[in-house]
């Protein structure tokens, strides 16, 4: 990560053959950056796990340090923070927001409220964590049909459908509307996993039943945040099937025994939270709100459309995602170790080479990672 180019230059020359990347302006974040991240390679793969922001680990450290002492004075005051900023981020009311740990959990929740019978509509492809738990359930109907086509596959029989907002293969956008209303004309439920969007890509979580996101990719927490933001009315028909003494109206008075009095709110749904973790997660969603979902957007896609610019200059083709933070180059994901041991992190994922961009990336990352890939030869 460079703090001193802003993406001010017309082009770059790429040493390995490929010509020129065009250079629009990046809306370099690179103070902020420079403040808070100290990547030690060229990190390009917050769509795996994003980096934490100086704040947070300092937090974090700080809460350490009272374990041993008896300190805990700092968990409840994070969990709650953290919990309020994900609901503004969301756009929703604070008591929609349920927090627990990982996706899976809260789809498998999701899951185990479906009658038997029911059809559940997914897109080909989608993460695991999302897919997984409606697969188990043998006594659902488990469609599966190309991201492209999830709204048109909507029917009257369909009871819920569920799919990333970003797909987590190559970036590709979910044409959201689209599902949505699709959805509410034919009266099916919509779970959006919102994991690899929310941060940079602006949420209305308010528009569907549910929307799951762990935080620890472009919300920049510990692994171990997860948020459900759930509606009104499907929070009402949902059983909290794995509600413990935290779900409590009181938690301190459902302690033993059957919890008598659920929570009202959302944190009915709550399952015991990695408060460490939580303590992390209240700064690193703080720096998000202060940075700006908007900004970082603008950021981020300028990056990735200058990534996409520089690999057709070589001669690749880039996924075409419909302007998302994530850009992946279909049969290129075996350059991903050569790229490592260039000091370049991305991944490979799906047989594609995939890069992903965020606030703490600037251009002459970019400019990198081009020149580090060869010109294709067909």
């Amino acid at each position: 990560m460079s703090r001193t180019d802003n993406g001010s230059s017309s082009a770059t020359h790429n040493a390995n053959g490929g010509g020129t990347h065009p250079a629009p302006h990046d809306g370099s974040l690179g103070s902020l950056a420079g403040d808070e991240f100290a990547p030690r390679t060229t990190y390009l793969n917050t769509a795996s796990a994003g980096l934490g922001p100086a704040r947070a680990a300092s937090a974090i450290q700080r809460a350490v340090q009272g374990w041993p002492i008896g300190d805990f004075s700092a968990y409840d005051l994070a969990l709650t923070a953290a919990r309020a900023s994900f609901a503004r981020i969301a756009g929703v009311p604070v008591e929609r927001v349920a927090a627990g740990s990982s996706v899976s959990v809260y789809a498998g929740l999701i899951a185990a409220g479906l009658p038997a019978g029911s059809e559940v509509l997914v897109a080909e492809g989608d993460f695991s964590s999302l897919v997984n738990p409606f697969a188990v359930r043998a006594d659902l109907k488990l469609r599966t049909v190309p991201l492209e086509n999830v709204a048109d596959e909507i029917g009257a029989g369909t009871a819920l459908v569920a799919v990333s907002s970003v797909q987590s293969a190559d970036g590709r956008i979910a044409d959201l509307d689209a599902i949505r209303t699709a959805a509410a004309a034919c009266g099916t439920r919509v779970l959006i996993d919102a994991t690899q969007s929310a941060g940079w890509l602006p949420l209305r979580a308010g528009d569907f039943d549910y929307v799951v996101c762990a935080a620890f990719k472009w919300l920049l927490s510990p692994r171990g945040v997860c948020f459900l933001a759930i509606g009104e009315s499907t929070a009402a028909e949902l059983p909290p099937a794995f509600a413990g003494w935290l779900a409590g109206e009181d938690p301190w008075l459902s302690c033993y025994g059957p919890v008598a009095d659920l929570a009202a709110s959302a944190r009915r749904f709550d399952h015991s939270p990695a408060y460490l973790s939580y303590i992390g997660a209240a700064e690193s969603l703080a720096l998000i709100e202060e940075t700006g979902i908007e900004t970082i957007r603008a950021h981020n896609v300028a990056l990735a459309d200058r990534f996409a610019a520089g690999l057709a200059s070589l001669g690749y083709e880039p996924v075409e995602t419909g302007g998302s933070a994530i850009v992946s180059v279909p049969g290129l994901g075996g350059a991903a170790e050569e790229l490592e041991r260039a000091g370049i992190q991305a991944s490979a994922r799906a047989g594609n080479l995939r890069a992903s961009f965020h606030l703490y990336n600037s251009a002459q990352d970019v400019h990198r990672i081009l020149d580090a890939l060869p010109a294709h030869r067909p």
